[in-house]
């Protein structure tokens, strides 16, 4: 059954045209994610979905008693209520029923009620009672406060206003308020933003566990990864949709874009042909040959010729190093960083971060990750020396020469733009370039034309990333010190730093959200605990990648439950390695399963691509049997590859 469907939606905001002709249809199990370049009219979609937006043309049909829930970017206005008051109000009228029982509980306790009384309320609160604690009316708080922690709501917030919170924590709480709600249709614009690891890892597995459709705009490939089995695209004004998550989408857009690029350049060379016949012979003896060819082709112009395909609106990034450092890039020996005064006014120092002896080596790529506010940033600005170290020493190699990309892009400090100076001082402020090769270097960055004479602070979060990045690759720095590098930018942006961070010749310092960056360049982890009693949070080295890591923290959690467990040790021993066993060779199976069925997704899709090519070949042949022909077995390996996704869409949720 489809909760919601739109046909031909259209939007804009004066002459600016967002996106036009849109058919979209989400069925009660989908979970979809909404990819795009920024400015392409995901949040316009998703807020006219929500009900939150009209949109210009097209109508919207949702199904009756379908409950939807909206998460957008921006949290709305809050009021006095507290964090927990709000959340706790979505269960009013279960906590009416709830009031209900400790009326009827009084009721048979008063020595006033007389036996007939006694026995109908008896009966009353049986049938009361089965109901309550099946909706979930005893573990209400339990939920809540499951929520609270999940999503990195500290205790300490629970009792505040909302109003006092920030915007972060206000959008946090909505999200929390979201999945108590329960809606039917879930859409979240960009869930993850305010969200660390741990917290987007507990998100996931709420959402991997979601009864309805969920709907999620996210710049996050790993969460994309995990959750969702189809793709939207907003490209060009218009919308494609993938089967599968958003590693097997990438593959099929690109197979997609190849297969429009071939059959766009023959039907070039066929149009190229044909008017050069006309042009021959129109004159000439086969005059009406000609004239056929001329008025056939002008139909196919009107009715059937391709598009161009649209040109590369990617980045470029030169990053790029020709000084080479020492061996030893970066020495730690009993740190401890902070604020040298906790109110400015020489209180005493505030310890933030405690930070283990390490040595980190030219070419390794090391990732610092943890909760917020666990000192993360503190490190990095006491590297660049913008802060004093409390406690301890470092010592920066031979030859080393850093590069800083922050998180807030604007500001005093190293490596921070004037948020009033133009797209082209901000660069030239790194290195004096002649104006014409400045423009052409920006052009690299997407800004173009006048764009490079706006100021800093007319730019979107995104194009600030970019000028930041600009900058970046001037400064030829061999140890580069990266906050939230992907931070703003879209997800074909992400994958060209990606690319270019992991052939760069230097050494990287790390601080990100972002999994998939970690799980791709990191070669050593620097994991942030917060700490015990209020104490400065610890820092543990991982010599490993992301993936190595993941896969030891899991085997000691199952190690650590199969112990806390373990009624008869040798004898749960046994069991435990025949489960274990076990559950490799399923996982095994299924994993062998899926790559045999993506191998042959990928053998019908290059057939596709030759079909394709034969069927151009026989149309400039004339050859109409053999067109049709082939045309047949086209539409049946279509349908078959069609049928293959959404069985390895299945599967691909089943894999552990």
């Amino acid at each position: 059954m489809s909760l919601l469907v739109g046909n031909q939606l259209a939007k804009s905001y004066g002459a600016n045209d967002v996106f036009e002709n849109i058919d979209v249809r989400i069925e009660h199990d989908d979970r979809i994610g909404f990819v795009g370049a920024n400015g392409s009219g995901k949040t316009s979609l998703l807020r006219i979905l929500a009900g939150a937006e009209s949109a210009n043309a097209g109508q919207i049909f949702v199904a009756q008693t379908i409950r939807r829930g909206y998460l957008p970017q921006d949290p709305p206005p809050a009021g006095n209520q507290t964090l927990y008051e709000d959340l706790h109000d979505i269960f009013a009228p279960l906590l009416a029923q709830g009031e209900e029982l400790r009326s009827l509980e009084s009721q048979m306790t008063d020595p006033a009620t007389s036996e007939a009384e006694l026995s109908q309320i008896l009966v009353d609160y049986g049938h009361k009672q089965e109901a309550f604690e099946r909706a979930g009316g005893y573990t209400i708080d339990q939920r809540v406060k499951s929520v609270l922690s999940g999503l990195g709501l500290d205790e300490e917030l629970w009792h505040k206003p909302l109003a006092h919170l920030s915007g972060g924590q206000r959008t946090r709480a909505l999200l929390g308020r979201l999945l108590l709600e329960e809606p039917d249709l879930l859409m979240l614009d960009e869930p993850t933003n305010h969200l660390d690891v741990r917290s987007v890892e507990w998100l996931e597995g709420q959402l991997l566990a979601w009864k309805g459709a969920l709907l999620v705009v996210s710049h996050d490939r790993y969460f994309l990864d995990t959750v969702v089995t189809r793709v939207w695209e907003m490209t060009h004004h218009k919308l494609e949709t993938y089967r599968g998550n958003y590693s097997h989408f990438r593959r099929q857009r690109d197979d997609r874009l190849e297969r429009w690029r071939k059959e766009y350049a023959q039907q070039q060379e066929f149009i190229r042909e044909t008017e050069d016949f006309v042009r021959r012979y129109k004159a000439g003896q086969r005059s009406k040959e000609a004239q056929g060819r001329e008025t056939r082709l002008k139909r196919f112009m009107e009715t059937e010729a391709l598009p161009p395909p649209p040109s590369d609106q990617r980045i470029r990034l030169p990053l790029r190093t020709d000084i080479r450092s020492g061996d030893l890039v970066l020495r730690t020996r009993r740190l401890l960083v902070g604020y040298p005064s906790a109110d400015g006014n020489g209180s005493g120092p505030t310890p933030i971060l405690a930070v283990p002896d390490l040595d980190l080596y030219r070419g390794k790529i090391a990732a610092l990750i943890g909760p917020n506010g666990a000192g993360k940033t503190t490190l990095i600005r006491t590297i660049l020396g913008e802060l004093e170290l409390l406690k301890g020493t470092f010592q920066l190699g031979a030859g080393v020469e850093i590069g800083y990309l922050a998180q807030r892009h604007v500001g005093a400090g190293f490596g921070l733009m004037d948020s009033n100076q133009t797209v082209l001082n901000a660069l030239l402020d790194i290195k004096n370039l002649q104006l014409e090769r400045a423009r052409t270097y920006l052009g690299q960055f997407l800004f173009r034309g006048d764009d490079v004479y706006k100021s800093i602070d007319q730019l979107s979060g995104g194009q600030r990333s970019r000028i930041a990045l600009a900058r970046l690759t001037l400064q030829g720095a061999n140890f580069l010190l990266l906050d939230e590098p992907t931070n703003h930018l879209d997800l074909d942006s992400q994958e060209i730093l990606q690319d270019a961070l992991q052939q760069f010749p230097g050494t990287i310092l790390l601080v990100t959200h972002d999994r998939a960056l970690v799980d791709a360049l990191a070669t050593e982890l620097w994991i942030v605990e917060p700490g015990a009693d209020d104490g400065p949070s610890r820092m543990e080295v991982f010599n490993g990648t992301w993936r190595q890591w993941i896969n030891e923290r899991n085997g000691q959690t199952a190690l650590s439950n199969a112990v806390d467990s373990a009624p008869a040790p040798e004898q749960n021993q046994r069991e435990q390695q025949r489960d274990e066993r076990r559950l490799r060779q399923t996982s095994a199976r299924r994993q062998a399963e899926l790559d045999e069925l993506e191998q042959q997704i990928h053998r019908m899709e290059a057939r596709i691509v030759e079909l394709e090519e034969k069927m151009a070949t026989a149309s400039l042949a004339q050859d109409y049997e053999r067109v049709q022909a082939i045309s047949n077995e086209h539409q049946a390996v279509r349908r078959r590859v069609e049928q293959q996704m959404e069985r390895w869409a299945e599967m691909a949720e089943a894999v552990v």
